[in-house]
C-alpha cells in the first residue's frame, strides 16, 4: 500500500442521509439504498464524489476497537448551499482539517487489509495522531463497489502527535 497524501481540507458544506449504526450492526447497505434512488433531488450539488462519513463518539481508537459502539454514518454529496435540502434529508458542515489520505483498491468488501495497513502501521509510525473529527471515503468516478479495478480515498483526521 502507498503512503498516504497529507491534505488540508477546507469545511464542506453537505446534504444526504444518515443512521446509527456499529460495526456488528452494519446499516451501510440500507443507507445507500435509500439515498441513492434521491440523489437527484439535491439540485445544487458541486462534482460527482460520494461522501460516505463515518461521525464517531470521540476519537477512533483502533487499539481499543469495539465493534458494538455505535457511530452515525452518512451517504452524502457537496453542495454550494442549504437552501434546498430534500423531504427526509438532512445537512452537514464538514469540518475539514489536516487529513491523511490513502487509496483502497479493489473491492469494498476487501477493505479490512487497507484498514489494518492505516491503524495497524502507517499511524503507530507516522508523526500524527488521529484527530477527533470526520471520517470519510470519497467515492469519485473510480468507485466500482465489488470490482476488483474499484478505488476510493480513504481521509483519516489527523493531527500531529503530542
Amino acid at each position: 500500500m502507498d503512503a498516504p497524501v497529507i491534505n488540508i481540507l477546507a469545511p464542506k458544506t453537505l446534504i444526504g442521509k444518515k443512521l446509527e449504526m456499529s460495526y456488528m450492526n452494519n446499516r451501510t447497505g440500507e443507507l445507500w439504498c435509500s439515498f441513492m434512488p434521491r440523489r437527484k433531488e439535491i439540485h445544487n450539488q458541486i462534482g460527482s464524489e460520494l461522501y460516505s462519513m463515518q461521525i464517531y463518539n470521540g476519537i477512533f481508537d483502533f487499539r481499543n476497537f469495539n465493534p458494538n459502539d455505535t457511530f452515525t454514518k452518512w451517504a452524502a454529496v457537496e453542495v454550494s448551499d442549504f437552501e434546498q435540502i430534500p423531504e427526509n434529508m438532512e445537512h452537514y458542515t464538514l469540518k475539514g482539517g489536516l487529513y491523511a489520505v490513502f487509496t483502497h483498491k479493489g473491492p469494498a468488501s476487501a477493505f479490512m487489509p487497507t484498514f489494518q495497513y492505516i491503524f495497524e502501521e502507517w499511524l503507530p509510525n507516522s508523526a500524527y495522531e488521529v484527530d477527533d473529527r470526520e471520517h470519510f471515503e470519497l467515492l469519485g468516478e473510480k468507485y466500482k463497489n465489488e470490482s476488483p479495478d474499484s478505488e476510493e480515498e480513504i481521509w483519516i483526521p489527523i493531527k500531529p502527535r503530542s
